[in-house]
């Protein structure tokens, strides 16, 4: 189970638990004077009204941190069904504090009875009506004095029951501020291995720029050399040419000359030169 889960159950149980002794502290007030002792319980009163007022404050606390607790839970049904819890805790909530206001009323209109009912057996005078001031007054001092340490002890107990909620209300601030921590790491370890991936990547791209500006060197000095090769032939090839133009034309050697050196066979020097042209001077 998860731990907020299990959380949740648990405050569950604290609230009936609470609700238990609340019902319990209701019921005492409400039969509060119905004795006969309207005196006695009238100075009782207080004490209970006290512990019923530290049941709802628990109660009150216990709502709060169930509210807490909601929007953690792992899902949305259980979100749904925490918010349900609320709504009926709240419903019952108001309603135990109607029910402790009608038990104050009913615990005061039996007080008051009870009261009327010493008063006039007091009134009544006799050697019994002595004896029972006496016990009333001892016993109203022993129970003032029982009350004023009860009620210190309860405005104290009051005083850590906040202490407790602020110190839960600090760790649940604590407890959202981790789990916001654990997602910025988990976010940020995504992007560590996403940037550890560009990294590779720009480098693959910056070694293959490398080749390619190596390649591209070599192919260029590669082509200019064969352009440089095929200039320079045909440059001589024109040269040539225009010699053997300038040769022909100056009648230094004969078409019938580059014909037969240009031909395979024996040698330029075996072959006869051509008889010199005779002119007819006639």
């Amino acid at each position: 189970m998860d731990e907020v889960t299990q959380a949740v159950e648990n405050l569950k149980k604290e609230w009936s638990q609470a609700v238990s002794q609340l019902e319990e502290s209701i019921a005492a007030i409400k039969s509060c004077g119905k004795s006969g002792k309207g005196t006695e319980e009238a100075n009782s009163l207080p004490r209970l009204n006290g512990s019923a007022q530290d049941a709802l404050q628990l109660l009150k606390s216990l709502q709060f941190r169930l509210d807490l607790l909601v929007q953690q839970l792992p899902t949305f049904e259980e979100v749904q069904s925490g918010q349900a819890t609320l709504e009926s805790w709240d419903e019952q909530y108001k309603k135990l504090r109607a029910s402790l206001r009608n038990a104050n009323l009913q615990a005061k209109e039996n007080i008051r009875k009870a009261a009327q009912e010493e008063r006039e057996l007091l009134l009544g005078g006799g050697e019994e009506s002595t004896i029972r001031r006496r016990n009333l007054q001892t016993k109203a001092g022993m129970t003032s004095a029982a009350e004023s340490i009860t009620e210190s002890l309860r405005r104290s107990r009051q005083m850590m029951v906040q202490e407790v909620e602020r110190s839960a209300s600090t760790l649940a601030t604590f407890d959202e501020s981790t789990s916001v921590l654990r997602k910025a790491e988990g976010e940020y370890q995504g992007h560590r291995s996403l940037l550890m991936r560009t990294r590779g990547l720009l480098s693959t791209m910056q070694r293959q720029d490398v080749l390619d500006r190596v390649i591209l060197t070599v192919g260029f000095i590669i082509f200019s050399l064969a352009v440089l090769y095929v200039v320079s032939r045909r440059i001589g090839l024109l040269t040539l040419q225009r010699k053997l133009a300038d040769a022909i034309r100056s009648g230094s050697l004969s078409a019938e000359d580059i014909v037969a050196r240009a031909q395979p066979g024996p040698a330029a020097a075996n072959v006869p030169a051509p008889a010199p042209p005779i002119y007819d001077e006639l």
